[in-house]
């Protein structure tokens, strides 16, 4: 989520980046500039009222000592005024936030600088091309029959048992999952990487906190009783583990490692009813996370995306 501050300290750029991503976000901004304003100066005013009421309630107390209980009186109803207006200006200042709060969380993150202009995939910019390709015998089969002649995963069960999108891997297939996934969290921890095991089901803050939340609950499983959220990858969980906690620079990088099932909807999403492994509904999943200072970013990307290369080319 965008900080007050990033918008604040240049209005324009703000909006200028946010166009590449095909958002006007001018009349957002303005109004997010004003609410923080009025947020301001409802806190001000808010602070100065408590005080004045601390003040005068003490008054109450040394009057009444010294027999001038009339002005004692005057100063209680003083007080219950200062009260209500300290209550009607906490109402306002909760409301003001919200507002604030709302219109904060709809706005995307800036793209990065080398993000061109543009509205096409001819516009793109072309960062890393890979022709490597594996030569595949004449008539292959896709993966999908590979995984009925061999039996190791079964679609039709998965969607007997549950629907479309939920496959059962069976015997050679179970135990490959189970394989490739203790695999690929021993390569990440002997690369440096915490291994975490976090929980499956996250709370509203925690998809707030990755920006799932509020446009893409769509895409989530949602525990409405407990309003609970599916993960839809180990990184909302793992990331998380930072929300609302302030890190020394030198504790930086932080890197983890966590596997979990992931669940994903994919209401709308194009593609989504597609044959065999693609845009599942519930997938394992090996996350590598790494927070790192800003002008470090662009440095741990390329290092985790080498990482991976790695195990990749080690298969």
């Amino acid at each position: 989520m965008l900080t007050l501050k990033q918008i604040r300290d240049d209005r324009e750029a703000a909006v200028r980046k946010l166009a590449k991503k095909g958002v006007d976000a001018a009349a957002a901004i303005d109004r997010i500039v004003a609410l923080d304003d009025r947020r301001k100066a409802l806190q001000a005013e808010l602070d100065s009222t408590l005080a004045a009421q601390n003040k005068a309630a003490k008054q109450i107390g040394a009057l009444m000592g010294q027999g001038r209980r009339d002005e004692a009186e005057e100063h209680k109803r003083f007080v219950g005024e200062l009260k209500e207006q300290s209550t009607r200006l906490q109402e306002e200042s909760k409301s003001v936030q919200d507002e604030l709060q709302t219109l904060l969380v709809t706005l995307p993150n800036f793209p990065a600088e080398i993000v061109p202009e543009g509205r096409t995939a001819e516009d793109n910019l072309v960062v890393k091309l890979v022709e490597s390709y594996t030569s595949l015998p004449e008539n292959p089969l896709p993966h999908w029959e590979l995984a009925r002649k061999y039996d190791i995963i079964d679609f039709d069960l998965g969607v007997k048992l549950t629907g479309a999108g939920f496959p059962v891997y069976k015997g050679k297939g179970a135990r490959l999952q189970r394989a490739l996934i203790n695999y690929f969290l021993d390569c990440n921890t002997q690369a440096g990487y915490l291994e975490v095991e976090p929980p499956v089901l996250v709370n509203e803050a925690s998809g707030f906190g990755t920006g799932q939340l509020p446009d893409k609950e769509g895409q989530m499983y949602h525990a409405t009783a407990d309003n609970f959220y599916l993960v839809p990858t180990a990184e909302v969980p793992v990331t998380n583990i930072f929300r609302d906690v302030i890190l020394d620079e030198k504790d930086f990088p932080v890197r983890m490692t966590a596997y979990t099932p992931c669940f994903r909807r994919e209401a709308g999403s194009y593609g989504k009813d597609v044959r065999g492994l693609n845009r599942l509904h519930q997938f394992d999943k090996v996350e590598i996370v790494q927070l790192a200072l800003p002008e470090r970013s662009y440095e741990a990307l390329d290092g985790m995306v080498a990482h991976v290369e790695g195990i990749v080319r080690s298969l």
